[in-house]
């Protein structure tokens, strides 16, 4: 079994990825072989519009065309078992690196028929992952939930299931003092960190395990 986290951060040691790692972790735990991915290390560019992975008959057929460092990354999830996301939300939705990889990963599964019927050939089991400095209360007020569950519907109508964990209220900074961000109680953030980031990680552990548990059938 393979399972193969995506970190749409640029940062490699913060949040997001550490949540990434817990959930890798717990699908390790249940066996799997276990990557993960950094695309702000990737070079590559968002969907092409070229249409070759919609024709019919044609070479590329149901897989993006483009050749370039995100080709080899979409042939190991198309391969794996599981497949555990996770981003940032900036201005309201995945970063751009994540939302370029959503687009080059889900448009040659979907087809232009009625319900946009999906063709992926195996089963993927997907967790989504996002940390946001919002609290989880405002969340409806900022329209961030109609975000996350479009993308979560996205993926789930294309590999069958999407799981979502959100962590809200983030840490972003370790010295709060060296920027300007008075809107925040940086001794509050600090205090959440915490206490309740260990749960967060604590639950992308779960999911790991959940996900994995899933594609094997037990």
């Amino acid at each position: 079994m393979r399972a193969i986290g995506v970190n749409g951060s640029p940062r490699k040691n913060w949040n997001t990825a550490s949540l990434i790692e817990h959930a890798l972790a717990g699908a390790a735990k249940n066996g799997a072989e276990t990557e993960m991915v950094h695309l702000y290390d990737v070079d590559s560019k968002g969907c092409r519009s070229c249409f070759a992975c919609k024709e019919i008959g044609g070479g590329s057929y149901g897989r993006c065309a483009v050749k370039d460092g995100l080709a080899p990354i979409l042939k190991k999830v198309s391969e794996s078992d599981v497949l555990i996301l996770g981003t940032p939300v900036y201005f309201g939705a995945e970063t751009g690196e994540m939302r370029s990889f959503m687009e080059r990963l889900l448009f040659p599964f979907r087809t232009y028929t009625p319900g946009y019927a999906p063709i992926f050939p195996g089963k993927l089991q997907v967790g989504l992952i996002y940390t946001m400095n919002t609290a989880e209360k405002d969340l409806a007020v900022r329209k961030y939930d109609k975000t996350f569950a479009a993308s979560q519907d996205l993926f789930g109508h294309t590999f069958g299931i999407c799981d979502l964990l959100l962590c809200t209220d983030t840490y972003q900074f370790s010295d709060y003092s060296k920027y300007l961000s008075t809107c925040w109680d940086a001794e509050a953030k600090k205090k959440r960190h915490e206490e309740i980031f260990p749960l967060d990680c604590k639950r992308a552990f779960d999911l790991g395990v959940k996900l994995t548990a899933a594609a094997s059938g037990s």
